[in-house]
């Protein structure tokens, strides 16, 4: 009997994770795998792009953690710079178009996985696609940008970047151009900066970007990109101001790429992501899979779907997809919205729901927050440390959690993703066992104080 084909479309976290998971559990006899990847990388950490920029890391070597070669050794027919073009579901065949030759042809298969990923945002501007603009979401995109940050020789005040956007990206990126000697703007729209915090926690954020030298304005609607006589950027326009710039990093997110699924008639959720089952399926689909940053998936505090753009997740649901796609079972039950970053010395930290999410629901809650230490108050270099809590009135079960604060902070958050996991109220959280030593935390960890005030709020509310 021959081979059946799975054909994964996109050569990243979820679909090299798929390909990879799936070689195991099938040999080259019983299951070919073609990957079609686009650009000129594959499985490779975006998140590290930043700090690639930013020179902590050498090169992009660094964050490729499988080579091509490597999966071709493995009995993967991985196709670099090869785009696919057209899904015919009922015909089970994908159009694949060669980039480097302009060759397409139509490749038939078995069994498809959709890892497209996400694309950036970017804003139909005045000037947008001038040069000096750059998005950042793929290898070939931080090559391009350092190019641009290399030639770059700047004025009388200096080499100058504005970043438009200050969510994850915006900020990350803000720190790399610090670090290569940039004088940096931050343009944001929303009133404070990291619109995936509630905004008293993302003044702290804005405070701190200040106190670094990054100059960041709020309230801030970008109106065009101003370009000069060679046609590159010169500045940045809002409505109340320009802001010169010799390089502009857009930051303002990302969106499923799902113009192929929407093509062939997939159905897509409220955010544009592929809705899938708990087995990564495409609904309503036999042997069509999808996952990482093209989906949607469950959030398990809120019950609705949400579309969060993080490896963590990709990897994850690839090794689901690829244990199914090989005849196994695996499923994923879905997220609780953990994420963290930084911004030089400043982290920054959140899980479950902002207070506006909570609403939105319709769940009535108790927001509560502390002060606290990363330490011991008497140990040395304790760091000062920022925690809110949110808990549903009644019931006490603990709904989200952010952290802003220094060295010690950030990874705080994954005791509150691990009560959430698995729906502590926040009464219980009290009696966590956590460790403890005056170099590591106080007596009583922030995340644990947070967690008895909200319980005395939930209380007192009746």
């Amino acid at each position: 009997m021959a081979a059946q084909r799975m054909v994964v479309v996109g050569g990243d976290a979820t679909g090299m994770s798929a390909a990879s998971q799936a070689r195991r559990l099938k040999d080259e006899d019983e299951l070919e795998i073609v990957a079609f990847e686009r650009g000129g990388f594959a499985s490779y950490s975006a998140c590290g792009i930043p700090y690639w920029v930013g020179g902590q890391v050498a090169g992009p070597d660094e964050l490729i953690a499988r080579t091509p070669e490597a999966h071709r050794e493995r009995g993967i027919d991985l196709r670099l710079r090869t785009e696919v073009t057209e899904l015919d579901l009922a015909g089970q065949r994908v159009r694949a178009r060669d980039l480097a030759s302009g060759e397409e042809r139509w490749w038939g298969f078995d069994r498809l996985v959709l890892a497209t990923g996400a694309t950036p945002v970017r804003p139909p501007l005045p000037g947008i696609d001038a040069p000096g603009v750059h998005g950042v979401q793929t290898l070939d995109d931080g090559r391009a940008l350092l190019r641009t940050l290399e030639a770059v020789e700047g004025g009388p005040d200096g080499r100058r970047a504005v970043v438009v956007g200050a969510g994850y990206i915006g900020v990350e990126m803000a720190e790399a151009l610090i670090r290569r000697g940039f004088r940096v703007t931050v343009l944001n729209r929303a009133g404070q900066p990291m619109s995936t915090l509630d905004p008293d926690m993302g003044r702290l954020v804005h405070e701190a970007m200040c106190d670094l030298g990054i100059e960041t304005v709020n309230g801030a609607a970008v109106t065009a990109v101003l370009t000069g006589a060679d046609g590159s950027v010169r500045a940045v326009a809002t409505e109340d101001a320009e802001y010169p710039a010799d390089v502009v990093v857009l930051g303002v997110g990302v969106r499923p790429a799902t113009g192929l699924a929407r093509a062939a008639g997939l159905p897509l959720g409220e955010y544009g992501g592929l809705l899938t089952d708990l087995s990564m399926r495409v609904r309503g689909e036999e042997n069509v899979w999808a996952g990482g940053d093209c989906v949607e998936v469950l959030d398990l505090v809120s019950g609705r779907t949400r579309h969060i753009p993080l490896g963590t997740h990709a990897n994850k649901h690839g090794q689901v997809i690829g244990s199914n796609a090989a005849g196994g079972y695996a499923t994923f039950p879905g997220v609780v919205g953990t994420a963290v970053s930084k911004v030089c010395d400043l982290e920054i930290a959140r899980t479950g729901l902002l207070e506006r999410q909570a609403a939105q629901v319709g769940l009535r809650f108790e927001a509560v927050t502390i002060e606290s230490t990363s330490r011991a108050g008497y140990y040395p270099q304790a760091q000062p440390m920022r925690v809110k809590m949110l808990a549903e009135r009644r019931t006490g079960r603990l709904l989200g959690v952010q952290i802003v604060g220094r060295e010690g902070a950030g990874k705080r958050v994954d005791i509150a993703a691990v009560a959430l996991t698995a729906g502590l109220t926040v009464d219980q959280m009290t009696a966590l066992d956590l460790g403890y030593a005056p170099p590591f935390s106080p007596v009583w960890d922030p995340v644990l104080v947070a967690a008895r005030k909200a319980a005395a709020a939930v209380r007192k509310a009746g």
